[in-house]
């Protein structure tokens, strides 16, 4: 079953006390492991050990804590993988675990959390790992300006921890303060957010569904979030100022998901900067410094009004997406590269109102069968129409005439089985046919250029009509 999270802002509940439970035992080569099932509140996970490592544990606990050197079950050299005795053992070692999780309420000490796997499942056992790592590495990673990864699970352990209002540093281990996650994340330029599908390892935790806040981030140039789900993730907003590339894959069912997730709460909006026509609910500040943008493969049905607030993006990514329409661009007057490859596009007609200043454009993948509405696309230097439903050569005549188009490509349309097509597609071209490439090799562009030149010779090929 998945684990259930809070959303943000309900009213805490007392958090349930751990549970440490021996569940059963395998058999591995001539030693017994043991299956331990650890429950923190609503998530579960899977730790297994052998004897001799809850005695390694019990004997660094003996020496750091002072616990009670006879609470463990003491070794047993004859039968010690019988069905009797292994039962036992589960039973003695499962009393052992809670005893010692009863004696450490609140946070367990390093040797046990890494016993128990809490450093990898639990809010404590996560945060004081993340701070150790980066009171360790954190200046280093900083000064060598690479990307930070970071999971959905460590970012939803620094939200509770702080919502929880506790001290930093509770296990009175100065390394393990939260105050290291705070400082590195305030300074932190580029960051990697990536979830799992299904269960993360061996607990119950469904990585991408949990809330997370990224206001804690203020310096962020540059953000890759995938496998979380963007209804559930605060505080992306908070970057606006300073955040110029931004990728967020098998995330979002909407664009206003990402771009405006505070829409919802209003009525009525407009971008900041906008000259208003009529009375709004709310100003809301564009993503002043966004110029790269990769929405690819979510679940995006169509270009919504969000777009409104990336007025600077040059690089738009939406494929693998649903997208049935081409819709609301025209509000980015700086965008030359356009990626709808792979979405529903079935028509182009009026295109190039909304596309006008676009040098790259690719629409591979889609449904089309017409490209009426691409004759006016001045600007395009490379545009990719592969794995479409194009049968028609006449259709080409729409982009025959575009003044600054180099490369094309057409492959896997219905048209490709026509004999010598690129032949006939370069036709289309007229003069400029020795300018363009249709993604052909060198050897067979250059055969495709001598036909058409021979062609031209018999004066069998027509010129083009004007568009």
């Amino acid at each position: 079953m998945a684990a259930a999270v809070r959303s943000f802002g309900l009213e805490r509940e007392a958090e349930p006390a751990k549970e440490a439970r021996v569940v059963g035992s395998e058999l591995v080569d001539t030693y017994t492991v043991y299956i331990i099932q650890v429950t923190d509140g609503n998530h579960e996970w899977t730790v297994k050990h052998r004897y001799s490592d809850f005695h390694d544990l019990h004997e660094k606990l003996v020496a750091e804590r002072k616990i009670d050197k006879n609470l463990l079950p003491p070794k047993k050299i004859i039968g010690k993988n019988s069905r009797s005795l292994v039962e036992k053992r589960e039973k003695d070692l499962e009393v052992y675990l809670q005893t010692l999780l009863t004696t450490f309420p609140e946070t367990a000490p390093r040797v046990l959390a890494h016993f128990l796997h809490l450093h990898f499942y639990e809010i404590n056992g996560i945060t004081a790992a993340l701070a150790e790592e980066l009171f360790e590495k954190g200046e280093q990673l900083l000064g060598a300006g690479e990307v930070f990864a970071i999971r959905p699970l460590q970012l939803y352990a620094v939200t509770e921890q702080l919502q929880q209002g506790k001290p930093t540093c509770a296990s009175g281990d100065a390394k393990t303060d939260l105050g290291h996650i705070l400082d590195f994340t305030c300074r932190l330029k580029y960051l990697k957010v990536s979830g799992t599908e299904g269960p993360f390892g061996t607990s119950n935790i469904q990585e991408q569904l949990l809330p997370f806040d990224l206001s804690i981030f203020k310096s962020l140039h540059q953000v890759e979030i995938s496998h979380c789900d963007a209804k559930h993730i605060r505080g992306l907003v908070t970057s606006k100022p300073t955040l110029a590339t931004m990728s967020v894959r098998f995330s979002a069912t909407s664009m206003q998901e990402v771009l405006v997730p505070e829409a919802s709460e209003f009525d009525d909006w407009e971008p900041e900067g906008t000259a208003l026509q009529h009375p709004v609910t709310a100003i809301i500040p564009t993503w002043q410094a966004l110029t790269t943008l990769d929405l690819s493969h979510n679940s995006i049905s169509e270009v919504d009004e969000s777009v409104k607030l990336i007025p600077k993006i040059e690089f738009l990514d939406l494929s693998h997406n649903g997208v049935l329409v081409v819709d609301n661009l025209q509000h980015l007057y700086n965008l030359v590269h356009l990626d709808l490859s792979y979405n529903r596009l079935s028509s182009l007609e009026g295109v190039h109102t909304k596309l006008g200043n676009v040098k790259t454009l690719n629409l591979a993948g889609n449904l089309l069968e017409s490209l009426s509405g691409l004759q006016k696309l001045y600007s395009l230097v490379n545009l990719d129409l592969s794995n479409n439903r194009i049968e028609q050569m006449e259709e080409v005549k729409s982009i025959g005439s575009l003044p600054c188009l180099e490369h094309v490509a057409l492959l896997n349309n219905p048209l490709s089985i026509i004999p010598d097509y690129r032949t006939k597609v370069l036709a289309q071209f007229g003069e400029r046919a020795s300018e363009v490439s249709s993604r052909t090799s060198n050897r067979a562009q250059r055969d495709c250029l001598s036909a058409l030149e021979e062609q031209r010779g018999a004066a069998s090929v027509l010129p083009l009509p004007a568009s």
